[in-house]
């Protein structure tokens, strides 16, 4: 995943397209959108595919855990408004994903995001391979490299 440099990316590059309202509370004292806001732009992207009723990613009594979360800030996103978030895949490994996002607002491009998620058991948290029909589902997300 490190060798993708993100910062070339445009948002209809990616296989996966949503946004989310900027709301006044999403503010910090400086005036821009606060910098914990953008987990949940992250999560907004994952969710609308991972989330899917006709497609569910997770095995029964599964779910997906992060293993890791790496954002870059790289402009400011201000209220009031919308941004718009890209979301594909780089990687599928046994039990693990490898998501990449943009997050832009009017065009341009104001964070990136990398996750590791892991497929686990519920309880006790354990890695499970995923599934045949996921790894299809996946497919579609996969975020094609130039």
């Amino acid at each position: 995943m490190e060798n993708i440099n993100l910062k070339e990316l445009k948002l209809e590059d990616y296989p996966s397209i949503t946004f989310d309202k900027i709301r006044y509370g999403d503010t910090d004292r400086q005036g821009h959108v606060n910098n914990a806001k953008f987990s949940s732009f992250s999560e907004t992207g994952r969710s609308e595919i991972f989330h899917d009723p006709e497609n569910p990613l997770a095995a029964p009594d599964c779910m997906f855990a992060i293993a890791n979360f790496t954002v870059d800030y790289l402009a400011e996103v201000n209220w009031p408004g919308t941004v718009e978030i890209g979301t594909g895949f780089v990687k599928v490994g046994n039990s693990s994903l490898f998501i990449v996002q943009g997050i832009y607002q009017n065009n341009k491009l104001c964070t990136t995001v990398k996750t590791v998620l892991v497929h686990v058991t519920e309880r006790p948290m354990k890695p499970v391979p995923l599934s045949e029909k996921s790894r299809e589902i996946l497919k579609k997300y996969m975020l094609e490299i130039k």
